[in-house]
């Protein structure tokens, strides 16, 4: 049986978010580049899958075409079995889409900058049309999940790199996503603060069900993920088990 094959098995059916066949190509000057090429992968509730490979593999691609950022040239997304976007969508049309069900964590914060780190997180359950005082005690709870609690009055440029970039996963978490995309959230934490925010996208996976996707270069994580999917020149070029599933396996 292949590793695929395994991953299937153990989530029968829950795919979240699947994205089929998938091509993505920009113009630069005369010349196009094929970011990506005939890319099918499904993200599954409780599963936590990690994406790896080279700078320029098409990993970032991938997560902005699965979270309905960027149209694919050819393929299609599809949100529960449903189809949902393809080369012609507008996806302004799904903005309220992504914002109740998929949350973003990218490699720079992109921390509002005249917002305190509560006002950051609070905001974005606002948006939600959440009221003020419910939407504080829950950016105020976030915060303190990631040890920022003493820090949530101080703006992004108060703040250390590593401190905005937790603010940062917060407020992604905010609306209990389905689907949590994260692109190197670790690259500015240290190995314990790295550990922490990995352990969290761990329990988000084993206790909500929700699909969590991260691209990263660090193989502190390999432990942490149910599978591996590792891409080169835009294709997918294998897919294994991580320690997480390996493990259940073996109970």
């Amino acid at each position: 049986m292949s590793d695929l094959s395994i991953s299937r098995q153990f989530w029968p059916s829950q795919v979240v978010m699947e994205v089929r066949d998938a091509s993505k190509t920009y113009l630069s000057g005369a010349n196009a580049v094929h970011a990506l090429t005939d890319m099918t992968l499904a993200l599954r509730a409780g599963e936590l899958t990690g994406i790896v490979g080279p700078s320029g593999s098409g990993k970032t691609t991938f997560l902005m075409i699965a979270g309905l950022l960027e149209p694919p040239s050819t393929g299609s997304v599809h949100f529960r079995d449903q189809p949902i976007a393809h080369a012609h969508t507008h996806l302004n049309s799904l903005r309220d889409f992504r914002r109740t069900h998929v949350g973003f964590i990218f490699q720079k914060a992109n921390l509002i900058p005249f917002l305190t780190a509560i006002e950051n997180v609070q905001i974005a359950l606002e948006i939600n049309d959440i009221r003020p005082k419910a939407a504080r005690a829950r950016a105020r709870e976030l915060l303190a999940q990631f040890g920022l609690d003493h820090r949530e009055d101080n703006y992004p440029s108060q703040l250390s790199g590593g401190e905005q970039q937790r603010v940062s996963i917060a407020r992604a978490l905010a609306n209990d996503p389905v689907l949590l995309l994260a692109d190197e959230p670790t690259a500015a934490l240290d190995g314990g603060r790295g550990r922490q925010v990995m352990e969290v996208f761990r329990t988000l996976a084993d206790e909500r069900r929700v699909a969590v996707c991260v691209v990263t270069h660090d193989p502190r994580w390999s432990d942490i993920f149910d599978r591996i999917v590792e891409m080169s020149d835009g294709r997918m070029v294998s897919t294994r088990p991580g320690g997480a599933l390996k493990a259940r396996l073996e109970l």
